[in-house]
């Protein structure tokens, strides 16, 4: 089987020239690949590092890449805000473009370094992202590359995500898009090797798939699986989730990752294998196709010991070999892509959109008696705080770099008068104690016309397991609340401030009910990305008003949270929240002074099959344009077992010029306001349901806070 005779290496030109050749149908190129290549061959590009197969034409190639927010991990590159802030936008469109934008900029370095003979890590069209898991618990480090807590949100968010990587063209990738991390993967860090997540099953069909499955409706191209079990089963070996649900009911056609060294979690923490070659088998066996790591250098010896079969392995080859060939990785030139020039990377236009993504995310939560915008005309302004200068706040994690990276102070200076007096200090250290001793800050403040208090999280602090070294939680916080040094600084200061503007960088909630009392202002700003400085002096100084609504919901301490590792959904979200939170999911307020008008619907009645059509019209009497998120939700009847308290519907994001309004409209099939039971089965509930058409999730909190009065139409599901 490993040797090729004579007659066969002969042919072996011929061979490379029909597999290189792109006009070829991909399923006739894959049929020679799959006839040609030994065992040994073919279980070497089951690896995420693969070795050239020279005598057939097939370069080496490395799998892993990553895209989380922009090209990450491979030099220069456009850096966006980080994901969890441009979920914040709430904006389709925008999601499509930055993906595009990174597809672009993706494929110039990837032709740059095949000239260059470059072909390991960081260098392919294989990207390990969107990361589409639910941001229940705001404790877990990775949430900030997530799209939230809301698994409609995180769907249509997405979905956009896979089309702008991938392109119109499903047999001719532009990059391939993976969903991770398959399926109940949200913390804790420290125990993601080894622990066992089990849901119940209307939390794994109501909250934990819903994204997954949106994305292979859309036809991305990979998926990825957990570290951990789910009841019981490793989730990058599990009939359940892999074969009953990918495979079998949603009809996946992509391949299959392990997330990096997974398999070998199988015999060193799971215990549900005793040996690596037991545990490759198991892997293949179960439809996990690629590996990333190099467990799968014993499939030959799980396949001598009976424990696979070569045909089992076929299976797995061929499906990774038709991402390569749709991707265009064995093509003899570019010429099907086209040439894209490394002058795309971080050019003009594309830092122009990380701007505007940036823009789009701030979410401003608080303006008591308009203390923003500032006056771009002062005399002394002062900005502290241990973020303002730190381009850790500006990347989070998974980023590209560039050698312009605008932190927010560098924004605040080139948009004031040369001659304006800016000091800047510190303040206080990120985590750690103060110093005891003199502190020059709060003279300085006593003398500014205001200040600007850059407060929150850097990468050090918050991320993944390896990543985070001032975590002492394996990228994990202990806590939500802010550092207490930063509180206790932010206390101190106030009296010495005429106006006090916070605003915060991080990637997750950060409870800070105490700033929140002290301050004038208080904006979230995320990790903006390289041109978030720009973005935030642009809110700061009135050039933009703030559009970002929250992805997620924010406590008020860390004590309202149910334990970490309990994977139920009950006192978490919007959905289901025990405790009125500091700051409600979909809030977020603006410059400008909306609100809304219902219209009544044509009936209040309606069938199983039907359609809701809900009206509103949305007024700006003010004298600015205003960017604003229109969200839809049912309130659904609350003697339904475990019903959630509000669910999102749909949105729109929308301009409402200065003094006009705008007619919203929403079409809602009956059959998405279906309640989920217990056993996780999705059923249509006769019964009294609010349809509520807002500026944030339903809530008295949210019009505490500022919100629009939400316009409510009650409605009656037919039995």
């Amino acid at each position: 089987m490993e040797n090729l005779n004579q007659s066969e290496s002969s042919l072996a030109p011929d061979l490379a020239e029909k597999i290189s050749d792109p006009n070829l149908p991909v399923e006739e190129r894959l049929e020679i690949l799959m006839q040609s290549l030994t065992l040994k061959e073919k279980v070497r590009q089951m690896m995420h590092e693969t070795p050239a197969v020279e005598r057939l034409g097939i370069p080496a190639y490395d799998w892993w890449n990553e895209a989380c927010h922009g090209v990450g991990r491979a030099g220069s590159a456009t850096v966006f805000p980080q994901v969890i802030g441009m979920a914040a936008s709430w904006d389709r469109e925008l999601m499509r473009e930055v993906a595009e934008v990174t597809a672009t900029e993706a494929i110039a370095k990837h032709q740059d370094a095949k000239r260059r003979g470059w072909r390991g890590q960081y260098r392919g069209l294989t990207f390990w992202t969107p990361n589409v898991n639910i941001f229940r618990d705001p404790r877990w480090g990775r949430g900030q590359e997530t799209f939230g807590e809301d698994p409609l949100l995180t769907s249509e968010l997405a979905t956009e995500i896979v089309k702008g990587l991938q392109g119109d063209d499903p047999e001719r990738l532009k990059t391939a898009a993976c969903a991770k991390h398959y399926a109940v993967h949200s913390g804790p860090e420290s125990l993601r090797h080894e622990f066992d997540a089990v849901p119940t099953a209307k939390d794994l069909w109501e909250t934990y798939l819903p994204a997954f499955k949106s994305l292979v409706d859309t036809g991305v191209e990979a998926v990825m699986g957990a570290y951990n079990r789910t009841y019981g089963q490793a989730c990058c070996a599990s009939t359940l989730l892999i074969d009953e649900i990918l495979r079998d009911q949603w009809g996946f056609q992509g391949h299959f990752v392990s997330d990096c060294g997974a398999i070998d979690d199988f015999h060193l923490y799971h215990g549900v294998t005793e040996t690596r070659a037991e545990s490759a088998a198991l892997a293949i066996r179960n439809g996990c196709d690629l590996n990333c790591g190099c467990t799968y250098t014993h499939v030959v010896e799980a396949i001598e010991s009976g424990l696979l079969t070569e045909e089992e392995v076929d299976r797995s080859v061929r499906r990774l070999l038709r991402t390569k060939l749709k991707l265009g990785l064995l093509d003899r030139d570019d010429s099907a892509k086209g040439s894209v020039d490394l002058s795309v990377v971080e050019s003009p236009a594309h830092r122009a959109l990380a701007k505007k993504a940036a823009l789009e995310s701030i979410v401003l939560l608080k303006n008591q008696d308009k203390a923003l915008p500032l006056d771009n005309n002062p005399e002394r302004v002062l900005v502290v705080g241990p973020c303002a200068a730190n381009v850790g706040a500006l990347i989070g994690n998974y980023h590209g770099i560039s050698a312009n990276l605008v932190t927010i102070l560098q924004g605040v200076l080139e948009t004031l008068p040369e001659n304006t007096a800016v000091k800047y200090r510190p303040g206080c250290p990120i985590l750690s104690e103060q110093a005891p001793g003199v502190n020059y800050t709060f003279d300085a403040a006593e003398k500014s016309d205001y200040v600007v208090a850059v407060m929150g999280l850097d990468q050090t602090l918050e991320g993944e397991e390896g990543d985070t070294v001032a975590s002492t939680s394996g990228g994990d916080r202990d806590r939500v609340e802010l550092p207490q040094p930063q509180i206790d600084f932010i206390k101190q200061l106030r009296p010495y401030c005429k106006k006090l503007v916070v605003v915060l960088t991080g990637g997750g909630a950060m409870a800070i009910p105490e700033i929140h009392k002290v301050a004038d202002a208080v904006m979230l700003c995320w990790y903006p990305g390289c041109e978030g400085g720009r973005a935030v002096a642009d809110v700061l100084f009135g050039k933009a008003s703030p559009s970002g609504k929250l992805p997620i919901s924010v406590p008020f301490a860390t004590s309202d949270l149910p334990p970490f590792e309990d994977y139920s959904m009950q006192g978490r979200t919007y959905k289901f929240l025990e405790k009125e939170p500091l700051y409600p999911f979909g809030f977020g307020l603006s410059y400008g002074e909306l609100s809304y008008e219902g219209i009544p619907l044509d009936s209040d009645e309606f069938g199983e099959s039907d359609t809701v059509i809900v009206e509103t019209i949305v007024r700006n009497p003010s004298d600015i344009d205003v960017d604003e998120v229109v969200q839809c939700y049912s309130e659904p009847p609350q003697d339904w077992p475990l019903a959630p308290k509000a669910q999102l519907l749909d949105f729109q994001r929308v301009t409402i010029p200065s003094k006009s309004e705008k007619r919203i409209r929403f079409e809602i099939p009956v059959s998405s306001l279906a309640l989920f039971s217990e056993s996780g089965e999705k059923s249509y509930q006769p019964g009294s349901y609010a349809i509520v058409v807002a500026s944030s999730s339903p809530s008295a909190r949210s019009e505490f806070l500022g919100a629009c009065k939400p316009v409510r139409n009650f409605i009656t599901l037919k039995a």
